[in-house]
């Protein structure tokens, strides 16, 4: 009986052993799991962390053209910036008018003094100015003009031709004066943006009692950014208004060119040929 009291008491310190053995590895297994997830999961952080570091920094380094260009204007003094951008309007759409009209000036003289040459042959003078009348352009209202002198000669013909020539020139020019006043003032007013900067900057440091680039670097950037806006708006509108001279340079001559051959036509209908 003792021997079987003593070989169950053996077997139940043996089950309990085994089941905390068990428990234990258990306990290592589940800890050992939690550990690797959380590895996992600071790594995966880690990984989460670095992709919205980089996204953050592709926006940055992705800003537009347009959100720059707004930036360096805000941090340009908008006293400053402000006028020259009116510079600019100003300008542009002074340039814009001036493109329109000159391109519906342009005729194909050519064509237009066969025309007149047909309508002479055909119907007389009164024929030649209904062509003129119904042709857009400055040269086209120089032979009507000048089809309006006929009848007195043609060398009243000539004078009115070159008369009416110089009002249309004057037309043609029209608010090139004022781009070219822009032109001046844009920089003009960039280097007055400097100046002011400058002067910022030399009282920032004497109340600082210090030089250092903390202190002067709003003042120059102030100075450094009108400066370079004002040059930028000149350069703009400088192109514009080469265009614009180069155009009125080419209707010119061949408001000159025409009127040769149009007076030329005028004396050979008159003697007959």
């Amino acid at each position: 009986m003792k021997k079987l009291i003593a070989f169950l008491t053996l077997a139940g310190i043996l089950s309990f052993g085994f089941t905390n053995m068990v428990i234990a590895q258990d306990n290592v297994q589940a800890e050992t799991e939690l550990t690797v997830d959380d590895v996992q999961a600071d790594s995966t952080a880690v990984a989460v962390a670095d992709e919205v570091a980089t996204l953050e920094e592709e926006v940055v380094v992705e800003k537009g053209f347009h959100q720059i260009l707004k930036e360096q204007f805000i941090a340009g003094n908008a006293g400053f910036m402000g006028i020259v951008l009116l510079a600019l309007i100003f300008g542009l759409a002074l340039s814009v008018e001036r493109i329109i009209y000159l391109n519906l000036s342009t005729t194909n003289t050519k064509k237009l003094l066969n025309k007149v040459e047909t309508a002479l042959q055909n119907g007389g003078v009164d024929a030649a100015k209904d062509v003129c009348k119904n042709t857009s352009g400055p040269v086209a209202s120089i032979f009507w003009q000048g089809l309006h002198k006929y009848e007195d000669g043609l060398d009243v013909v000539e004078k009115s031709i070159v008369a009416f020539g110089g009002v249309l020139m004057g037309r043609l020019e029209k608010g090139l004066s004022w781009i070219a006043l822009f032109i001046a003032l844009a920089p003009m007013l960039g280097f007055m943006g400097t100046v002011v900067g400058m002067i910022g900057a030399f009282a920032d440091i004497a109340a600082a009692g210090n030089i250092s680039a903390t202190v002067v670097a709003s003042g120059i950037q102030v100075a450094l950014l009108t400066t370079v806006f004002g040059l930028i708006v000149a350069i703009i509108l400088q192109i514009f208004y080469n265009y614009l001279v180069a155009k009125i340079d080419s209707i010119v001559n061949d408001m000159e060119d025409s009127t040769i051959e149009f007076v030329d036509i005028l004396s050979n209908y008159k003697s007959g040929k």
